[in-house]
């Protein structure tokens, strides 16, 4: 079932048209990845889609029913409440209805038994149950937890909180909003490792659909199953997730490719023809020239030439020669601010010519202990120490490298002066920085544009070891492949922080986690990580399912021993009772024998003598089945 599409959508702004002919379709519980390049129009679409932006031709239908949830619906509205009643306001209609219950309750305590306060009360709790009430305050506490939130942010009112934290509640709420389909514009921004994680598992139990866009290929590779590709002003489909319509995209452009070069030789060859038999000069030949330019003219009108690729940046790292072998060692750094701890007992120990990344939840220090080893902050306890002729480069995601009031082409040229004018511009032409371009205010660039203006000193400076941090943030997915590309050639050593799995996947040799007590060394790649952490997980579980069975059959053992000791002590009891009674017989009989009138009397004396007998046979298998009933329990106890 189609839940959601468009039709012959088209964008203009300021009479340059941003995309055109847009059609797309999602199926009902469909997951869309939308990538393209930066300002190819992608949250352009998404606002058309939610009713933000009116679009020039085509429009949107859904089915009925359908509610469409987008992050700039859950603004914050209300900075002085705490995040937890925040995130909690999407349930409005069952705090309402709470509240409404509790008034009721109240109500008939009090002596109101109308039988409309008894009817409004159970439709009202049958309402409330149906619809979540039971559950919404714990999915609101598992879905900020998820999102990175400890149980103390909960409490803090949401003025305290940073704009990446804000950006989260938004996510919250939307999340929990109970929208059919959601549309999510780079949702892992301001997420580590661990809230992407849960992100990507909640996605993925989503009972709905969702389009989404980001940067983050692997995210895209875990949620999605279409991709949805904005590129040269139209929207193309491709059925699977990022990495399949990479394989897709490269097998149809290589096949339109070979249509085009064959199509090209043909025409070639006729038009050949054509003027050979033009040479010739005769009568039938101009005939056949005509008529094999007319077949030449009918491919060129089916010849379709391939569409440009996006221009993307020419990345070329190139590391100096030498360095020793053990580039960086670091023992026991430690760092603290306002008395309160980031993280301790820090230990590197980096080889030249590997590829090392720095992860760790947010707030545990990973950019602290980059700005350590760069000399811009003082560690408070141990100490590293870079081996002989090593030279380092360091990207600081910030980007505090940069002078606002400088041109792009000044920043460059300031940092290398020894460069021509020609040699800067040609460097930044490769960073896509061309004609006036390259006379833009520093403090006016994108996010993105700043991020290719620090990376492309950082390219120049031929350092043999880089220390990256978050390298990838405002780069679009091809920028991200081009430096991806420019890393693995790189040739030196690389210390990098980042959240960016799908590059941690393709460049890293070893992973250290660090935590607030100190670092873990993973050798291998995330997928790697992953498959530890995993391995990890499993054994502590099979060790708490054994402990517990363990318990259980220690609870089952005590109790059957407890039954059996029940059992042989009443055993042992009625044994006693039987053993008194038969003495209490005998008693009886004996005296009956001694009483003259019997004594006297044969018959009478033998046959008392014969019971006494039978009951003394049997008091003696009684006393033997008491001490064996005995040594049973005394082994129990």
């Amino acid at each position: 079932m189609i839940v959601l599409s468009g039709n012959d959508i088209s964008v203009s702004f300021g009479g340059e048209t941003l995309f055109h002919d847009v059609n797309f379709r999602l199926e009902e519980n469909g997951r869309a990845g939308l990538v393209g390049v930066n300002g190819c129009g992608k949250t352009t679409l998404m606002h058309v889609i939610n009713g933000r932006q009116e679009a020039e031709t085509g429009g949107i239908s859904k089915a009925a029913g359908i509610k469409i949830g987008c992050m700039e619906q859950y603004v914050i509205r209300d900075d002085n409440i705490t995040l937890y009643d925040e995130v909690l306001e999407i349930f409005r209609p069952l705090i309402d209805a709470e509240n409404e219950l509790a008034d009721i309750a109240v109500a008939i305590d009090t002596g109101d038994h109308s039988e409309q306060t008894l009817s409004r009360q159970m439709q009202l709790q049958e309402r409330f149950e149906r619809e979540g009430g039971l559950t919404y305050k714990s999915m609101t506490c598992s879905a900020l937890a998820g999102l990175g939130f400890s149980e103390e942010d909960f409490g803090k009112p949401i003025s305290v909180m940073s704009g990446g934290q804000k950006s989260k509640a938004q996510l919250a709420k939307l999340l929990l909003s109970g929208s059919n389909i959601l549309l999510l514009d780079e949702p892992t921004n301001h997420l580590d490792i661990t809230a992407c994680e849960w992100l990507e598992k909640f996605l993925t139990e989503y009972k709905g659909a969702y389009i989404v866009i980001s940067h983050d290929r692997y995210f895209l590779d875990k949620v999605t199953d279409t991709t949805f590709e904005m590129e040269n002003k139209t929207l193309r489909e491709y059925k699977g997730n990022y990495t399949r319509y990479l394989e897709l995209k490269s097998e149809a452009r290589e096949a339109q490719q070979r249509v085009y070069d064959r199509t090209v030789k043909e025409i070639n060859r006729i038009e050949g023809i054509v003027e050979q038999q033009k040479r010739w000069g005769q009568e039938h030949n101009f005939i056949t020239a005509a008529s094999k330019q007319k077949q030449a003219d009918r491919l060129k009108e089916t010849l379709e030439k391939p569409e440009d690729l996006p221009e993307a940046i020419k990345f070329t790292f190139r590391a100096k020669e030498g360095g020793a072998n053990d580039v960086l060692i670091a023992k026991g750094l430690s760092k603290s601010f306002d008395g309160t701890a980031v993280f301790t007992n820090a230990e590197l120990d980096i080889k030249k010519n590997t590829t090392t990344f720095i992860l760790g939840e947010n707030g545990c220090g990973k950019t602290t202990l980059l700005k350590i080893l760069t000399g811009e902050y003082q560690a408070d306890s141990g100490e590293y120490k870079f081996g002989n002729n090593i030279q380092f480069g360091y990207y600081d995601q910030a980007q505090t490298d940069l002078d606002p009031s400088k041109t792009v082409i000044d920043e460059v040229w300031d940092r290398y002066p020894k460069m021509t004018q020609t040699q800067v511009r040609s460097a930044l032409a490769q960073f896509l920085f061309k004609g006036d371009d390259v006379f833009k205010n520093v403090g006016k660039l994108s996010g993105g544009e700043k991020a290719r203006v620090s990376l492309l000193k950082l390219m120049l400076s031929k350092a043999n070891m880089l220390l990256l941090d978050e390298p990838t943030n405002h780069l679009d997915i091809h920028s991200r492949e081009a430096l991806e590309n420019a890393l693995a050639s790189y040739g030196g050593t690389l210390l990098i922080v980042s959240h960016d799995r799908y590059l941690i996947n393709k460049l890293a040799d070893r992973i250290v986690w660090l935590g607030k007590t100190g670092t873990v060394n993973i050798d291998g790649n995330y997928d790697r990580y992953i498959e530890l952490k995993e391995a990890k997980a499993q054994s502590e579980q099979a060790v708490q399912v054994k402990a517990a069975e363990g318990k259980k059959n220690d609870y089952k053992e005590r109790k059957e021993r407890e039954s059996t000791l029940r059992k042989l002590s009443g055993a042992l009891k009625r044994c006693e009772q039987a053993i008194d009674e038969i003495g209490l017989k005998t008693a009886e009989l004996a005296q009956q024998m001694s009483q003259p009138e019997i004594a006297t009397d044969y018959e009478k004396t033998s046959a008392l003598a014969q019971e006494i007998e039978a009951l003394k046979e049997k008091e003696e298998a009684l006393t033997a089945e008491w001490m064996e009933l005995s040594e049973q329990i005394e082994a129990f106890t």
